[in-house]
């Protein structure tokens, strides 16, 4: 059985259920959810350069200035993106919600990374152009997949359950892609452009594990709550909200482009 399935079952088990239909009631949502969601919708509607997600100026400027091998700056800004990559971190929060054995998260984490790595390297050194937009509304599309995965929604809808490890790595290399056009608007030189990638690479890899670490910090100490479970469901339908907003936030910015 997947970490999914089993926490649908103990979501399922603690949301108040009604008899004029089939499907569950759910619960009101607690203001501190909608504090958030707010507080997204914000930042979407009036900080759009702040939502883009793209390469600061000062990075550009000087990726473009500097030629040959730089490992260490271009580690530094694959952490970077990272760590500040919040599709990306809510796509991994979503991974993570109900896996509890180290082992479980390194299997996943690492389906994950392999994902990623490997369209980062071959979308740059192939110099495929692919639209920014268009990749970033389909990781818009991964949030909204996870955090259903999370809620039961195709064991009620389809009455199966999907193959998470392998829409993990699939979504992963969506994820690279993204990562990839984020690259690309450095404009790099092609001298040592094979070591900065793998730098780039290793930096990803780092900022995601500060980044994962400090997630199963935070979920360690809300599990042992009581409203963990209360909120399980809750905390989903947001993480779907999200990636919506994501999704639906790089659509336009597609057309109007």
């Amino acid at each position: 059985m997947s970490s999914s399935s089993m926490g649908f079952r103990m979501i399922k088990a603690l949301i108040p259920q009604h008899r004029s239909g089939s499907t569950a009631v759910m619960p009101d949502l607690p203001a501190s959810w909608l504090l958030l969601l707010a507080g997204f919708l914000f930042v979407v509607l009036f900080c759009p350069p702040a939502f883009a997600h793209g390469v600061e100026a000062g990075d550009k400027g000087y990726i473009q200035e500097t030629s040959g091998i730089v490992f260490w700056p271009f580690v530094y800004l694959g952490a970077k993106h990272m760590v500040t990559g919040y599709d990306h971190l809510l796509f991994l929060f979503g991974v993570i919600f109900f896996l509890y054995r180290m082992k479980d998260i390194g299997i996943y984490v690492t389906m994950f990374a392999i994902g990623h790595s490997v369209t980062l390297l071959f979308g740059v050194l192939s110099n495929i152009s692919v639209s920014s937009y268009l990749v970033d509304a389909i990781i818009g599309l991964s949030v909204v997949y996870k955090a259903l995965d999370n809620m039961g929604a195709y064991q009620r809808w389809f009455g199966f359950q999907p193959n998470t490890k392998a829409a993990t790595l699939i979504f992963g290399l969506f994820h690279g892609f993204g990562l990839a056009t984020k690259l690309k608007d450095f404009e790099m030189a092609p001298d040592g452009l094979v070591v900065n990638l793998i730098a780039f690479n290793i930096g990803v890899e780092l900022g995601q594990l500060l980044a994962l670490g400090a997630i199963l910090i935070a979920m360690g100490f809300w599990r042992k709550t009581s409203g963990f479970w209360k909120h399980a469901y809750l905390a989903n339908t947001v993480v779907m909200t999200l990636g919506f907003v994501l999704t639906g936030y790089q659509l336009v910015g597609y057309f109007v482009a």
